[in-house]
């Protein structure tokens, strides 16, 4: 009995490569993987075989090649009762990468010097339930499964190399452990492999991949794809793959909408599958992740035809390459799509190898023969199909046509490369060993047990020809690369994969790199396509999530000083004090610095104003000297008059201090001047008043009254209120003065500078005292407002404290809801308002008399003495 493939040596190494899959008939006792198959002519292959299609099931078999009326099969055994249903030439570099590190071992003379490693191929059948079986022939050696019975006394396998599927391994693995035989996986990782206790002879090649699920999210999060769907083939790897994805999506508030878990039955149960499909959920994603062997691209052909699904975007995870060779007869539905797969390597010499690689170099590989046969319609000397024409002796697996791509060296070929090293380094280190203590006869045939490999093989380490460091530990970490794959429409792009980027995970530190410009995407789908359950919020909104589902959102501007410059903002950001947010909320600009300057139309307006008021205050000032000796200037205390206008004036211009950009010494005159002078003023109207007061209470003899009126009293009230007010002014610049600001809230697009109050205390003590001033200033002239006499300005006082309380009054309130510049502007108001009011009333009908009235300005008394009237005019 002997394998597919085998090729004799002092040592043996075995390898099992799944190739082709069978159909076994009800009446099928038995079937070895080790049988080799065997030609047959065609006239016994169309009388005992069988060719269809089952559409129900959804399985191919073997369609035979007829070439000028000859039927060519190749059966891999020889009864009745069993058909190929495929080929399965994706796996076919695996076979490759094992004999070209074969061959470069046997060309290495610093590796197992004087022997020659040899190896045995053999098939991996699918079928679960023929697996133990077909064990047992592999151990028995005969045709007969006899268990603990072993007839191949000279064996010289040292271990076995497998693991494309783990079921297969798991099933064989535990009757392996009996005899402790190495078992090197080059298969995905899996941690129930990983086992010791149950697994102590089993060696993975592959360490647990963590870079395949954040490769996975960093792409959907690169295409903004939120809204997809999950498509696996059921098993642990699958289960533990989806549970890291879902895990690490909802973390980056990605949403799975549907999940499908095929099982490996579920071609056989097909019906039931299909009423299973929630098509309405499915047709709403655009986006859909597929995960697991080739036989799941079959489910997700029923799945779109049953949905009626067309240019849909699949991203397909596999820790191979794409097989395109599976997907020939459904291509037009991925057609688009990207695959995640591990980067394939250059091997120096590998091409080579490949190129001259053809079945006249080995004409016992029966699986080379077929190839060439399915590949190239061709056949070399001796086939048993005459009919067909011979291959040209320069015909090389370069030029396959197809989609199978045997150039490079693929991520899973590479670690079947890097396991045949494992093993030959593990031998040659146990060999040096053995020489180092017994140096025999039979040094040149070693004879052992392959359990005396284990300890060499855990100790393994060493540098391959493409300078990667290869050691089994469980613990390694090393860098991984993916290729991003675009399956190309035109059939002239290599293998119809085109490389269109690549992620790079080294520990912590990752990397995508996607170009978009080369990406063929699907038809009937946007560029890139949409795949959300809410389209994006644009920069200046923010989301805000629905509570069932975060990936369902509503979409709100941000609020007032706030921003977002990037789609899909959870929060938006708060715009600095110097800053403000554009109309559209997407970026913040720079604030102008401002303040009530001369060049404003409304500081202008007031520059304006208090100029002409300071200007009419000086007119009325220069009547008042030029007619000092008339009787109106002289009856009514002609030096207050002239302190009150001289007041006034500085009333009028302290309010150019609040004009213009302040600083620290403005900001300090503003308050303690308006504070002094209108101190002065408001205490002059005082004196007055009391001056009025006096006069007419003294004409009463005997009256204290009277001497209050010559000493001068109403003289002491001005430095006396002027005093508490400069007292008052002093606590608040020796507690806290005013400064200089920067308000930045008032005027959402500038900077304002103010000058700040200091103590807000301070401030409204002095408005204060300047209110009870003149409170009692109007409360004294309301007294006296009846008093009888032609100059008694009484009323006029009573009437201008009215104004001025009135002014400051109205101001408190309206001055605490404004903002920014119209504070400062309702504050120079409220001083010129005031003082105006003062002017007016106090002055304005003096000045009628003087100017207008000249026959009204004059003594009645001086009449009464000169016996003639003296016009007060000339």
């Amino acid at each position: 009995m002997k394998p597919s493939v085998s090729s004799d040596g002092d040592l043996q190494l075995d390898g099992f490569i799944p190739l082709y899959y069978l159909q076994l008939e009800t009446d099928m006792q038995r079937f070895s993987f080790l049988h080799k198959p065997v030609r047959r002519s065609p006239e016994d292959a169309l009388s005992s075989s069988k060719f269809d299609v089952n559409v129900k099931t959804g399985s191919s078999v073997f369609t035979p090649n007829s070439l000028d009326g000859c039927v060519c099969f190749l059966w891999p055994y020889s009864e009745e009762n069993f058909q190929i249903t495929w080929w399965d030439w994706s796996n076919y570099p695996y076979v490759l990468a094992f004999l070209f590190a074969i061959e470069e071992i046997n060309k290495n003379t610093h590796l197992l010097p004087n022997l020659t490693l040899g190896f045995n191929i053999y098939n991996a059948l699918h079928l679960h339930h023929k697996t133990l079986e077909n064990i047992l022939f592999w151990f028995s050696g005969g045709k007969q499964a006899v268990p603990n019975y072993h007839c191949q006394k000279q064996k010289k396998s040292v271990a076995i190399i497998a693991g494309t599927r783990i079921e297969f391994f798991t099933d064989i693995g535990p009757l392996l452990e009996l005899y402790k035989t190495p078992q090197v996986i080059y298969g995905p990782f899996d941690s129930l492999l990983n086992d010791k206790d149950h697994f102590p002879s089993v060696y993975q090649m592959t360490t647990k991949d963590n870079f395949l699920v954040p490769g996975m999210v960093w792409l959907l999060q690169h295409f903004d794809w939120t809204w997809v769907g999950f498509i696996a083939s059921e098993g642990i790897r699958s289960k533990k793959f989806f549970l890291a994805l879902k895990a690490l999506m909802l973390k980056k508030d990605i949403c799975l909408v549907f999940t499908i878990m095929l099982s490996n039955s579920w071609i056989r149960n097909a019906n039931i599958f299909i009423q299973t499909i929630d098509c309405q959920a499915i047709s709403k994603v655009n986006v859909t992740i597929v995960y697991g062997d080739a036989d799941i691209f079959m489910g997700i052909h029923i799945l779109a035809k049953t949905c009626g699904l067309s240019s849909k975007m699949w991203i397909i995870a596999t820790e191979a390459y794409i097989d395109l060779y599976k997907m020939k007869n459904i291509m037009d539905l991925f057609h688009g799509s990207l695959s995640f797969s591990p980067t394939k390597r250059e091997l120096p010499g590998f091409e080579d190898f490949v190129r001259t690689f053809n079945p006249s170099k080995y004409p016992e590989d029966f699986y080379i023969i077929q190839l060439w046969l399915d590949m190239f319609n061709c056949s070399f000397a001796g086939s048993p199909c005459g009919n067909l024409k011979v291959c040209p002796p320069n015909s090389t697996l370069e030029f396959i046509p197809g989609t199978i791509d045997l150039m490079t060296m693929s991520e899973s070929s590479y670690i079947i490369y890097n396991a045949v090293y494992v093993v030959v380094q593990a031998l040659h280190e146990m060999f040096l060993a053995k020489i180092e203590i017994e140096l025999t006869s039979e040094a040149k045939r070693p004879m052992f047990l392959s359990w005396q490999l284990h300890p060499f093989l855990r100790s393994v380490e060493f540098t391959n020809n493409m300078g990667d460091h290869i050691y089994l530990d469980d613990k390694r970490n090393t860098e991984k690369k993916y290729d991003v794959l675009n399956i190309s429409p035109f059939p002239a792009a290599h293998g119809l994969l085109v490389k269109v980027g690549e992620f790079v995970s080294n520990g912590q530190n990752k990397n995508l790199v996607i170009n978009e410009e080369i990406i063929n995407w699907p038809v009937e789908l946007e560029e890139p396509p949409q795949s959300v359950c809410t389209q994006s919020c644009g920069p200046g909104f923010k989301k805000v999530a629905n509570e069932k589902d975060i990936c369902c959102f509503r979409c709100v501007f941000c609020p007032k000083g706030e921003i977002s410059h990037q789609k899909d903002a959870q929060t938006c950001t708060q715009c600095s004090d110097q800053e403000y947010p554009n109309q559209n909320q997407t970026y913040c600009l720079p604030k102008l610095v401002t303040y009530l300057d001369f060049e404003d139309s409304l500081g202008m307006a007031l520059a304006c104003t208090a100029l002409c008021f300071s200007i009419i205050t000086i007119a009325i000032l220069w009547v008042f000297v030029k007619n000092q000796d008339t009787p109106i200037v002289k009856a009514n205390n002609r030096t207050l008059s002239y302190i009150l206008l001289i007041s006034l004036l500085l009333c009028f211009l302290c309010s150019f201090l609040f004009i213009g950009r302040p600083n620290t010494i403005i900001c300090i005159f503003q308050q303690i001047t308006f504070g002094l002078v209108f101190t002065v003023a408001i205490s002059t109207v005082l004196a007055k008043t009391i001056t009025v007061l006096l006069a007419f209470k003294s004409v009463k003899p005997g009256r204290t009254m009277r001497w209050l009126l010559a000493s001068g009293a109403s003289n002491y009230v001005i430095p006396i209120c002027t005093f508490v007010q400069v007292i008052i002014c002093g606590i608040w610049l020796g507690l806290s003065p005013p400064f200089i600001d920067v308000d930045t809230r008032s005027e959402p697009r500038h900077l304002l500078i103010v000058c700040d109050k200091g103590s807000v205390a301070a401030f409204y003590c002095v408005l204060g005292y300047l209110g009870s001033l003149a409170l009692v200033s109007f409360s004294l002239s309301y007294l006296v407002r009846n008093l009888p006499d032609a100059f008694n300005e009484a009323k006029f006082l009573t009437f201008s404290m009215l104004v001025f309380c009135s002014v400051w009054v109205t101001f408190l309130p309206v001055y605490h809801s404004a903002q920014g510049k119209l504070m400062v502007a309702l504050e120079i108001f409220s001083i010129l308002a005031s003082s105006a009011g003062l002017l007016v009333c106090i002055f304005a009908p003096k000045c009628y008399i003087i100017l207008i009235s000249c026959d009204k300005n004059f003594s009645k008394s001086l009449l009464n003495k000169t016996g003639h009237r003296r016009n007060a005019c000339s």
